[in-house]
Parts: structure tokens; sequence; C-alpha cells
């Protein structure tokens, strides 16, 4: 069992037909369609004009992500007739959309105390209910892939026929795999691959949820990738004035692909209360929603690996994930993810056999064979532009692996290979495998432990 990459992302491969998006938010055209008060959004626009100064409706309306019409135009309606806003200028012929509003002297009061209960000021909401809907809409829409799709998206790594056939259901499972193995023979790249076809799907999520009064942000412009397509102009200027396609709420994203490493903590799992900003910020399994999750170095947590698994046993096993809100109030979450454990440490150190019970696909990675290192030393090489050839791989695997006791690691040709270009170049010689500049690259690559 082998494994090996020649770049940390390899080229998506095309994706199997698809029949469109499962889930499109439907257009917002009264304010009862945003599942919200009234009297909440009003104090949202009156925050945003306490903090930005003067906005025109439609500016507002952008601010909001609502349409003016019949939804922004009430509320500032409404906020005119209790003088909490007021008209600055106004265009003639261009509706009141173009008015510019500013807020009142009562206004910035009433945003004051609004701003102590919560100082969001983004995006308005989507109400948890309908959240939960699309994301379980949005599951069953996931593409299944195929052993050729397979080949097209593992294409950049060289591994046995064993594992490939497990690797192909394990990503269809959409469910849990726990890949280990010896460090440097693949298994982040592996899941990196996987990574790559998710990002080519792409789904719904809304900027923020409401619950019980209270905000958590869901959208993450570090962790989502926005999908550009022809519904990217679904939330412009003309659907925020008239409703448009679709709900402006939402983001149209690629399904997300969500890396976490040694600073994952439990609390990082949970719903995380902002005490100066008074609103919540979704955990990574939630922001991973419809996507994947990779724990990668598990094991190598500032948390105990079994405590971490136990907060994963629910949410595996019943596939809905249940977070807790700052007044002690539970609310469910469905888990659609695809969580990807990978860990360099025996597994019989990290979990019991309940643990892997849960778990639906258990893959090891596992080190080179002589021929598939030899194939893996090539292709390096002709990546790299250095010169191959079985001779000097031949005195390499003699005399640095054999003679030494070493194992096989899929990671050591492009090491390798880096450290016989640096040499090189500094020697002023072309980069090839010479004796010499194999073993002055062993000796500055290799560590005896």
């Amino acid at each position: 069992m082998t494994m090996n990459t020649l770049s940390p992302r390899p080229a998506a491969p095309s994706q199997p037909a698809s029949s469109g998006p499962a889930f499109i938010p439907p257009p917002i055209t009264k304010m009862e369609d945003t599942g919200l008060a009234q009297l909440w959004l009003q104090d949202l626009a009156l925050k945003i004009l306490y903090f930005q100064g003067y906005l025109s409706g439609f500016k507002i309306a952008e601010e909001i992500a609502l349409p003016f019409a019949g939804v922004t135009d009430q509320i500032l309606e409404s906020l005119k007739r209790e003088k909490l806003v007021e008209v600055k200028s106004s265009s003639m012929g261009l509706g009141e959309g173009s008015y510019q509003y500013a807020i009142t002297g009562a206004g910035i009061e009433h945003a004051r105390e609004a701003l102590e209960r919560s100082q969001y000021a983004g995006p308005a909401p989507v109400p948890i209910e309908t959240y939960n809907a699309s994301i379980r809409k949005q599951s069953q829409h996931r593409v299944v892939v195929t052993s050729r799709h397979m080949r097209q998206l593992l294409s950049q790594l060289i591994l046995s026929n064993a594992t490939f056939e497990q690797l192909g259901p394990a990503l269809n499972s959409g469910t849990s795999i726990f890949l280990y193995g010896p460090p440097g023979n693949g298994k982040t790249s592996v899941a990196r691959a996987f990574g790559s076809m998710v990002l080519q799907q792409d789904m719904y999520i809304p900027y923020a949820l409401f619950v019980d009064g209270q905000v958590i942000k869901l959208y993450d412009s570090v962790n989502h990738q926005r999908a550009q397509d022809e519904d990217s102009t679904a939330a412009g200027t003309g659907s925020l004035r008239s409703g448009g396609r679709r709900d402006p709420r939402w983001v149209h994203v690629r399904r997300p692909f969500i890396v976490v490493g040694g600073e994952l903590t439990l609390a990082g799992l949970d719903l995380v209360f902002d005490d100066t900003h008074k609103y919540y910020e979704a955990p990574f399994q939630v922001k991973a929603n419809g996507g994947i999750l990779l724990i990668d170095d598990f094991g190598r947590q500032q948390v105990r690996p079994r405590d971490l698994l136990n907060r994963w046993i629910v949410p595996l096993e019943n596939r809905v994930d249940f977070l807790t809100l700052h007044t002690g109030r539970k609310i469910e979450i469905p888990f659609d993810v695809l969580v990807v454990f990978s860990t360099n440490l025996p597994p019989r150190d990290l979990v019991d056999e309940a643990f892997l019970r849960r778990l639906r696909h258990k893959i090891e990675i596992g080190d080179p064979s002589y021929e598939d290192f030899r194939q893996i030393f090539q292709r390096v090489a002709q990546v790299k532009k250095v010169q191959y050839n079985d001779q000097g791989l031949a005195y390499l695997l003699q005399e640095w692996y054999i003679k030494r006791n070493r194992k096989l690691r899929a990671s050591h040709p492009r090491d390798l290979c880096d450290q016989i270009i640096d040499i090189a170049h500094y020697r002023g010689v072309e980069p090839a495998m010479t004796r010499e500049l194999l073993d002055l690259a062993a000796q500055s690559y290799f560590v005896e432990l």
C-alpha cells in the first residue's frame, strides 16, 4: 500500500452529470417571507445607520440583504413614523430607494439599546428551521463518484489498487473516514484530493442563523469559497430592489472543505459566544455542513483524543448535532459532514473498539513497495527536472535504506529531489541522481533517531 503526492492540491476531475441545484432559496416578496419579526429588523436597520451614517434606501437593503420593495421600504416607513430616522435628501424621479436616510437623536438612543443586546449589524439571518430544511435537501444532492472519476481525482497520487478500492466507497459514504499510518505517505494528500472534488460542487448557505432572538454567524470568507455563475447576480442591486430570483440572505458557495489541526479544542466544536459583540460564531462542523471536515494530525490536539472522540459519537451515529446556547438551551442541527480523521499515531493509542465501530471506513496508508518507490521517484524527478536513472536509485536504496534499515516513505522522493536541486544550484551543476549528489542530499535530509 503506497501513496505519494506531486502537488498539494491535485487538478479537479471532471464531474458526473448533475441535474441542477437541489435547493434554491425562494425569493422574498413580503415581510412575512423573512421569518423574522419586523421590530427585530427595524433594530438591525437602525444599528447599520448608527455605524455608517447617511445611507440610501437601496444601500440599507443591500446591507441587510433584503429586497427594498415590500420589505426594506416598510422597515424605513415604520422608523420614519416613530421618528427614529429621517430623510435628508431625495432624488426626483428615482423613487424612495434613492432617498438618503439618517438616524435621529431618538434613533441613536434606540440603536444603543439594541447594541447592548447584540452588536450584530450585517445581513439579516435566516431562521434555523429554514436552514435545517435546506441542509437536508442539499444532502440528497451530493454527487456520487465512480471508479473512473476516482482515477481522475487521484491521478496525481500513486497508490495500490487495494487502497484505491477502499477510498472510493469511503468518499461516497459522506459519513466518516479514519486514515492512519506512518507519516509522509500521503494521508493529508488523499483528504485534500477529496476536497478538490467537493469544491467542484455548490450549495447555498445563509450569512447567519436566527434562533431564540440570537444570531449565529455562519458564512466565513476564509472557509467558504463563493461560486461564480449565472446565479451570482441574483443578490445584486436589481434583486435587492425588486425581490429577485432568490432570497439574498443566502450565499452561493462551493461545498466546504475545512481543515483543522492541533488548534482544535472541545470549545471549538460548540457555539462560540462573543461576550463583547453578543452574537455567536458557528463551530467548524457547522461551517463544514454539506462538505468535508479534515481533522489533521489527530491525536496531537491539546485536548485528550478520547474526549474529542466522545464529542463526535452522537453526530456520527445519528447524523444530527446538538449545540448549546449560553442560555442553556440546546438546538439541533443536521450533521451532513464527511469527517476525515488523519493520524500518524497507532490507532490503539487513540481510540477504542466502540468508537472504531462508529467510524464507517478505516483505511491504512502504509509504506510504498520498492517498485512503487521507483515510480514515485521517476514522476517526481520528471516534474522537478532532476535527471533520473535507475542506477542512482539502486545506490540510494542500498546505501541509505537497506544498510541502515530505514523505512521507505512516499514523501522521500519529493524531499530528496528538492535537496538535490538546492545542492546542484549551489555547486553550479545540473540536478541529477549522481552518487555524490545523492549522498549529500541524504546526509542533509535524514536524521538518525
